[in-house]
């Protein structure tokens, strides 16, 4: 049966109980520091400190940082190869029937990474909790903490590989006209005022999305009409293939997500972004 993007915090307490909900706790965080004017370095990090500490109950916890990326690969952060990732999840007892709800600290990139990555795997049953963990402990719901032992399952992994783009394709799909590429990153990053990375700006033909447009002040994603609203303005349209890109392809699921959202089709994820795109000389940029 098709499950909802975003589920409430009222929804999750009320199902805490079915055994084919499996809340995965992904919080982490990215943060940087400045090397020179205009130039940053990020670090990532996971938060299993903070979940040991207090979590959802039942709550199992996947590092973005460490379990479902692929060491092997000279890009940071990119998506762990099939073996790896369907160890992964066995282990927090996701199978075929699992209802997975990610949630990370405001419902937010981590926890829109691991539906990315549940969907390019073919598992469609995924959420995101809209307002995360904050919201929850803010609404006082109960918590609880140490490690959580779940039943082992058996995940298949089912790669669509149009939900996740290499460079070769991005640079063979630059000028088309069908095409939307959009890029979540800030700012300063998009116009190469700020950079991480040999080479700031941004692929040529690039249209800025950056992934605050779809937050609500408050925390957790703004109604779906404010962010349709939002891509008209900035000509984001259903009818056209859409790529999405950042730094490292976790920011780019902000964007993805909502465009699911409203009904989008033909989302695909940039996974090596800049953190690829950058350093690689032979491919062209615009300032």
């Amino acid at each position: 049966m098709p499950h909802d993007l975003l589920v409430t915090t009222e929804w999750l307490e009320a199902h805490l109980d079915d055994p084919n909900v499996r809340v995965v706790d992904v919080r982490g965080s990215v943060t940087t520091r400045p090397l020179e004017p205009g130039v940053e370095e990020a670090t990532y990090r996971g938060a299993i400190d903070e979940y040991l500490a207090s979590h959802i109950p039942g709550a199992v916890y996947v590092d973005w940082t460490k379990d479902i990326i692929d060491p092997d690969d000279p890009v940071p952060a990119q998506i762990a190869p099939p073996a790896r990732f369907a160890e992964i999840m066995a282990e927090r007892g996701i199978g075929e029937s699992t209802h997975v709800i990610a949630v990370d600290h405001m419902g937010g990139q981590f926890a829109t990474r691991l539906w990315w990555a549940l969907t390019y795997y073919g598992h469609d049953a995924v959420s995101v909790l809209d307002g995360g963990w904050n919201r929850w402990v803010e609404e006082e719901r109960e918590v609880e903490a140490g490690p959580v032992t779940v039943p082992r399952a058996h995940f298949q992994p089912r790669p669509r590989p149009e939900w996740r783009a290499s460079a070769a394709e991005v640079l063979t799909r630059l000028g088309q006209p069908g095409l939307q590429l959009l890029d979540a990153r800030d700012a300063g990053q998009y116009t190469g005022s700020k950079r991480r990375g040999p080479r700031g700006g941004h692929i040529p033909s690039a249209v800025h999305v950056p992934r605050e447009l779809f937050f609500a002040p408050e925390g957790g994603f703004l109604p779906l009409e404010d962010i349709c609203q939002r891509m008209v303005e900035r000509g984001v349209v259903p009818e056209k293939p859409t790529i999405a890109y950042c730094n490292g392809g976790v920011a780019a699921t902000v964007v993805l997500f909502n465009l699911a959202r409203l009904g989008y089709a033909n989302l695909t994820n940039y996974d090596g972004s800049w953190n690829e795109w950058g350093p690689r000389l032979d491919l062209p940029i615009a300032p």
